[in-house]
C-alpha cells in the first residue's frame, strides 16, 4: 500500500465540512500528508428584473469573499493554517478534478450523501469525481440516512 503525501480536502461549506476535515486531519497525521483545502462554488446568473439589477459582477465578488472567509474559519477550526486554500467557481466536478491534477493530489477526501429515490438516478458529484480523478477518492458519509 503507498502512503499519502498530498490530500485535496473538498468541503461545500455546510456543516458536514468539519466532520470531512476531521477525516482528512485524521489521515493527514497518520501519512504524513500536506493537505490543501478547496471549495467550489457554480455561480447562477441573476436575470434581469425590471429596470435595475445589481451587477453579476458584485453578486459573484461578494459570494467569492463570504466563501472566502468561511474556508478560512473552517480551516481554523481545523488547525489547518498551513494548509493551501482554494476557492473556485465554476462547475464543481470538472474544478475538483482539475485542481486535484494540478496540485498533484494523491488522495481526494469528498462528502457522499445516502440517496433514495428518484436520486439514485441522477449523477452526483462525488460519482463523477470517483470516476474521472487521477487518484484515489475517499467519500465520507455524511447527513442523515433518514428516508
Amino acid at each position: 500500500m503507498s502512503t499519502y503525501k498530498r490530500l485535496l480536502l473538498v468541503v461545500d461549506l455546510s456543516d458536514d465540512s468539519l466532520t470531512i476535515g476531521r477525516r482528512a486531519q485524521t489521515l493527514a497525521r497518520t501519512f504524513g500528508a500536506r493537505i490543501d483545502l478547496l471549495h467550489v462554488f457554480e455561480f447562477v446568473p441573476v436575470e434581469p428584473m425590471g429596470e435595475t439589477l445589481m451587477p453579476a459582477v458584485e453578486i459573484e465578488e461578494e459570494l467569492l469573499e463570504r466563501a472566502k472567509q468561511r474556508l478560512k474559519r473552517l480551516a481554523v477550526e481545523l488547525d489547518l493554517e498551513d494548509a493551501e486554500l482554494f476557492i473556485e467557481a465554476g462547475n464543481v466536478k470538472s474544478e475538483i478534478l482539475r485542481v486535484a491534477r494540478e496540485r498533484g493530489s494523491d488522495l481526494i477526501v469528498i462528502g457522499s450523501r445516502e440517496r433514495h429515490g428518484m436520486s439514485i438516478l441522477v449523477n452526483l458529484t462525488e460519482d463523477t469525481v470517483l470516476h474521472g480523478a487521477p487518484c484515489d477518492v475517499l467519500a465520507v458519509r455524511v447527513g442523515g440516512t433518514g428516508r
